[in-house]
């Protein structure tokens, strides 16, 4: 009786208070099914079988930060690893340090310095590679400000490095693994972007490094379509905050990741699309970000800036007096 006199009064309303209430119960469902839909992917979905893939992984910038701990919970998951970085005593800390834990791990090095001759460096690759079932690619390394700058206050080793490291360096490596994969019709690629170019509208005094990592983004969305249908996925990964060198953020919090805690949970999305924000506080941050009017996140990212800008140049005064 109650569902029939609420249909009897549905009908006597007016057409346009009956559009109304049809478009807000679309938009609560849509709200809600988004809701659900997020919990899944964050709590509740599977992570894929990476050995899937391959047994080896290569991992660039695997010394510090993101990189190291990708290394590690790589070793964790049974990859064997070449770990390409700058620095030969690093790379042998850092595979020591992968032995002592896991035992069983094959670990080759590849000394390559993203910001000098990648040609050479990516022959080493080429070398090291051949004839592993190379199954997963990182390419981890980048560079970033020392802190924010003007555009015109960034020197000229300094633009060529982050037009080098973060955008040369990506797609020539990327370039001498692929075919690695395509011979076995199986592998992914992630590429480390970053919310500066992903989920925030504009990122200044950065502007080279988020133009940077917005090539990466497309780069990878691209190779995403190319591949696919080859067994191969590409994915671009565009964490927030992270505690490491490269952010100067040196603890972890609740909006800030642990490059363990933010590696743990990027390789759970291996495999879901073309482009990931791993870290479920990174998500809900550029959730709160994308609803914001852009003048009102500009205003405040301008400041923020500007003081770190502040900082870093009086950091610098003192180390040249």
């Amino acid at each position: 009786m109650e569902l029939c006199a609420f249909t009897e009064t549905l009908k006597s309303q007016p057409i346009w208070l009956l559009s109304l209430f049809a478009i807000g119960s679309i938009s609560v469902f849509k709200f809600l099914f988004s809701i659900l839909r997020w919990v899944y992917i964050y709590f509740l979905r599977p992570a894929k079988n990476l050995r899937e893939y391959g047994s080896w992984a290569l991992v660039t910038g695997p010394t510090d930060g993101i990189g190291k701990a990708f290394a590690f919970q790589l070793a964790g998951k049974g990859f064997n690893l070449v770990l390409v970085g700058r620095n030969p005593d690093k790379l042998r800390d850092v595979s020591d340090a992968i032995r002592s834990k896991y035992g069983n791990t094959q670990i080759k090095t590849v000394v390559m310095d993203f910001a000098g001759d990648l040609d050479e460096g990516v022959k080493r690759i080429k070398e090291t590679i051949e004839g592993l079932d190379v199954g997963i690619l990182i390419n981890n390394a980048g560079i970033s400000y020392p802190y924010a700058r003007y555009f015109h206050e960034v020197d000229e080793e300094l633009l060529r490095n982050l037009i080098k490291v973060n955008i040369e360096g990506t797609t020539k490596v990327t370039h001498a693994v692929l075919p690695n994969m395509l011979e076995r019709k199986r592998g992914a690629i992630i590429n480390m972007g970053s919310g500066a170019a992903a989920l925030i509208p504009s990122y200044p005094f950065y502007s080279i490094y988020a133009g940077a990592k917005t090539y990466v983004d497309q780069f990878t969305k691209s190779l995403h379509v190319e591949y696919k249908k080859s067994g191969i996925d590409v994915q671009c990964q565009v964490p927030l905050y992270v505690a490491t060198k490269m952010t100067s953020i040196r603890r972890a919090s609740f909006m800030v990741a642990s490059p363990e805690g933010y590696a743990r949970a990027a390789l759970r999305f291996v495999g879901y699309g073309p482009r990931a924000t791993p870290y479920w506080p990174h998500s809900l941050m550029g959730s709160v970000i994308s609803a914001l009017p852009e003048s009102i996140f500009e205003s405040f990212n301008v400041k923020r800036c500007l003081q770190i800008r502040k900082k870093g140049q009086l950091k610098d005064s003192r180390k040249n007096q």
